[in-house]
């Protein structure tokens, strides 16, 4: 038997080994993943290959792409359409250098390259590779030089020749040379008719990867082809689906984090918070996303600071274990400001930059109306960022027109006419929509047959019979505009008398606001979103979202603000932004998405900082009793933040006024006014304790404080119950004037704790009411007004009772009463109203007089932005 055929012989059992090894591993990884349906999607088709290629890179269900097309359509810029992850046949030129460089982990190399060195190993050389020379025949391309890089790694001397039948004198010498003193040659060509036989010395190992080298040309050598071996390009299509497989399993599993964090330069004195944010240069998002382990799919770049994250990272990370999970909250706000949102941020800068510790931190959006009213503006955190206040905006809004346009046509119309006009025919055929269905059932008519309705099924249908009066959805605009507290509406003569009274809120104070801090997920999402009641009807049942026929379309505006946005601190660590929620009339916290996206992140020792709006009265309460309920999640620590000069006013000091300089009482040291506001501090650590949380205080640390009211503070907070108390200097010195914070942090988050809710949500509406106002804020008791009894008895009846409270009140206060600082004791709090969120899912009290639209000062700071023509820089900014 010659010796091709022999080697035929032994390369066909290797090939069959390797497929059936092949089958077996493809199988054990669909058993462990059943998720996973391996596509790799073959292009044979030469029009449009690029615009093919680059769909098919953006298809995450295909994972990996092989071009069998003709040499001659292999260009440079065809191979290099293909995302590097999806280029399965290694011919891209970042495929093909890692290849040089020696390092594959992140790319692919050739399969046909691969299987060169495989037979050479163990078919076709007898001894080792190293040492022996290596001719290569054929043109330069991806595969010559993935071939040439491999055998070199393997030791042996490689030697490249582009052979032709018509060359010139010194050429044709210079290969016949080359090919006579090699141990192996490899063919590259696809047509090698015109070839020397008689080059090939008897022994020489010869590979051939031609179509059409003609049988038994080299007998004397120990040759395969391994183009024209039908198992061969079975096998190459096997195990590109195989390695596309094994890829896309590795990326979704959980990455190491490669942080890299940016370097800061404090300043002293200390420049403008707008001045600190200019001089450093951001990384790109794309860069920070692949840092934290984000695959390029899962991030929707906005420029190239910012950028949504797809909830499909939930699915991928499922598995993994969250991290830490860190509760910023506050000592009852003061108009001098506590700082919580400076300190979540320095926390997170300390336990990344400093302590090399994966941390996130999750916040809020800001409104747009109080940017421009009396906060100030600071860059696109404020302004718009990705859209999702309006996104929120024109869902609400579409609600309202609803609303109006349903009582309009509701009381203009015949039954008949109504229903023509609902379920209208189209080419002749007229059928409910999947919404007109889910209503049809809920009304208890099981017929799916337009034609088959009574008239009084008909009338059911059509007729919501909203009652004008009883209308409790309100348009919303992201500006504070004090005139639309009360507005009418329909003064036009087109809407024939129905005029109402109504009012505009500030946009964060939509129910769809607090939905979208709450969900879970799209479906969640939608389900939350049809469950809104709008208002009642004549005969007192409630009206939903879904009863107007709105949903689906809501759904569809959210679809997008549903993503939490990526950020960056100024040290280069990773923020979520998400939801706005007002912390006075709904829970005020940010998106239960953001939080659970952070955990799996960071890894199991990594930390998320979430931040509450408002004292730890108000936000931290209903983090506990609202969103933790919700989520699932149970909290590690809670980050209490506090200032010497809040305290101080606390204490008794004398109220303050914007632009006035601070009364000598803030800027002197004076310890009697310190410890006595301590009491409020002192009490949120309470309020803390009575979830069973540990609470570290942070004290926020101003050039006026003194080293003695420093530590006067730090040693009341230990002496109060905090299981550390340490001061913090993150505006003057960024993350590493927080260090001795994060190091509190880490230590407490390790401990148990005995996490629990204030109630259950079985007790009355009555009792869960009492519990926060008694416990929490220290009253005695509640007084309900009329008003307030009459909407209890109607949850009640509506089956709402089982629902959280979120509390509407004063956030100044742990009390009703603003101008009551410090501790409050004796009084009793009227709830003068109740309201409920169905969707979001709570019922709210309201405490005393709240206003869901705020109104401009005298000077608003829109005095003071500008915009620059030439630079297109903000002017204004602080």
């Amino acid at each position: 038997m010659c010796l091709m055929v022999k080697c035929a012989i032994c390369v066909h059992l290797i090939y069959s080994d390797i497929v059936q090894k092949c089958r077996d591993e493809l199988k054990a990884i669909r058993e462990t993943n059943p998720d996973l349906k391996p596509t790799l999607a073959i292009i044979q088709v030469c029009l449009c290959v690029i615009d093919e290629i680059l769909r098919l890179n953006e298809d995450s269900r295909v994972h990996g792409i092989f071009l069998h097309l003709p040499q001659s359509f292999l260009s440079r810029s065809v191979r290099n359409a293909i995302k590097p992850q999806k280029d399965v046949d290694g011919v891209s030129d970042l495929n093909v250098g890692r290849v040089v460089l020696g390092d594959q982990r992140d790319g692919f190399a050739s399969p046909v390259a691969g299987a060169v060195i495989y037979f050479f190993c163990n078919t076709l050389l007898d001894s080792p590779l190293i040492g022996k020379m290596a001719v290569l025949v054929g043109v330069e391309g991806p595969l010559k030089a993935t071939i040439q890089c491999l055998l070199q790694n393997n030791g042996m001397m490689v030697q490249t020749c582009q052979w032709k039948a018509y060359t010139n004198f010194l050429s044709f010498f210079l290969s016949f040379f080359q090919i006579m003193d090699s141990d192996v040659v490899i063919l590259l060509e696809p047509d090698h008719k015109s070839f020397p036989p008689t080059w090939i010395r008897p022994g020489v190992a010869v590979i051939n990867l031609s179509s059409a080298l003609m049988e038994g040309t080299f007998l004397q050598s120990k040759s395969i082809k391994l183009g024209t071996h039908y198992n061969s390009c079975f096998f190459t299509l096997l195990y590109m689906k195989l390695r596309s497989s094994r890829r896309w399993i590795q990326e979704q599993q959980y990455q190491p984090w490669r942080l890299r964090p940016l370097k800061l330069q404090p300043l002293s004195p200390v420049p403008s918070d707008i001045e600190i944010s200019r001089a450093q240069t951001p990384k790109p998002i794309s860069q920070l996303a692949q840092e934290i382990g984000l695959l390029p799919e899962e991030l929707e770049a906005y420029g190239n600071t910012k950028a949504k994250v797809h909830l499909s990272l939930l699915n991928r990370l499922q598995h993994q274990p969250n991290g830490k999970y860190v509760l910023v909250a506050g000592i009852t706000p003061t108009p001098l400001g506590e700082g919580k949102s400076t300190v979540t941020t320095g926390l997170v800068q300390a336990l990344s930059a400093h302590l090399k510790l994966n941390s996130f931190a999750c916040l809020r959006q800001p409104s747009q109306g109080p940017t421009f009213g009396v906060k100030g503006v600071f860059l696109c955190f404020n302004l718009h960022l990705t859209g999702d206040i309006h996104a929120i905006t024109a869902a609400n809004n579409l609600v309202a027109a609803a609303i109006d346009a349903r009582i309009l046509h509701e009381s203009t119309q015949s039954d008949k006419a109504l229903y023509r006009r609902l379920v209208p025919s189209v080419n002749g055929v007229r059928c409910f929509s999947p919404i007109q269905m889910a209503r049809l059932q809920r009304l208890g008519i099981n017929k799916s047959d337009p034609s088959d309705l009574t008239p009084e099924e008909v009338r059911a249908f059509v007729r919501l019979d909203l009652d004008p009066e009883k209308v409790t959805w309100q348009r919303v605009v992201d500006t504070n505009d004090r005139f639309l507290r009360k507005i009418t509406v329909g003064q036009a003569n087109t809407e024939k008398g129905h005029a109402r009274q109504t009012q505009f809120d500030i946009a964060v104070a939509s129910e769809i606001m607090a939905i979208l801090a709450l969900t879970d997920g799209l479906a969640d999402m939608r389900a939350r979103l049809g469950r809104m009641v709008v208002g009642s009807n004549r005969n007192g049942q409630p009206i939903t979202a879904d009863d107007l026929g709105v949903t689906g379309a809501l759904a569809v505006l959210m679809k997008d603000a549903i993503k939490p946005t990526l950020m960056q601190t100024l040290e280069g660590t990773p923020v979520f932004v998400h939801a706005g929620p007002f912390a006075n009339i709904a829970h005020g916290n940010s998106s239960v998405l953001a939080d659970k996206l952070a955990l799996k992140l960071v890894g199991e020792e990594g930390f998320v900082v979430t931040e509450a709006g408002f004292g730890a009265d108000i936000g931290m309460e209903k983090f506990f009793n609202i969103k933790c309920r919700t989520s699932g999640l149970k909290p590690d620590v809670v980050v209490l933040v506090a200032t010497v000069r809040a305290l101080k006013m606390h204490g008794g000091g004398p109220n303050v006024t914007a632009g006035v300089p601070l009364p000598k009482e803030y800027i002197n040291e004076n310890l009697q006014l310190v410890a006595d506001g301590c009491s409020n501090l002192k009490k949120q650590i309470q309020i803390a304790h009575l979830f069973g949380v540990p609470v570290v205080v942070a004290l926020n640390v101003f050039k006026t404080d003194t080293q003695a009211e420093i530590e006067l503070v730090c040693r009341i907070a230990e002496a109060s119950g905090a299981s550390a108390a340490v001061q913090c200097h993150h505006w003057s010195r960024g993350g590493r004037g927080s260090v001795e914070l994060a190091q509190a942090v880490k230590k407490v988050a390790s401990q148990k704790n005995n996490f629990q809710f204030l109630y259950n949500l079985q007790d009355s509406i009555v009792e869960k009411i009492r519990t926060i106002a008694q416990k929490v804020y220290g009253a005695d008791d509640i007084e309900l007004s009329p008003e307030a009894q009459a909407k209890i008895d109607y949850y009640n009846q509506q089956g709402f009772g089982a629902l959280p409270i979120c509390m509407a009140k004063t956030h100044l206060s742990l009390s009703h009463m603003p101008e009551k600082k410090g501790v409050p004791t004796g009084f009793i709090l009227p709830i003068r109203d109740i309201r409920a969120s169905i969707g979001a899912g709570f019922i709210y009290p309201l405490v005393g007089t709240m206003s869901t639209m705020p109104g401009l000062p005298t000077r608003p700071c829109f005095y003071d932005i500008d915009l620059d023509p030439v630079t297109e820089e903000i002017k204004g900014l602080f």
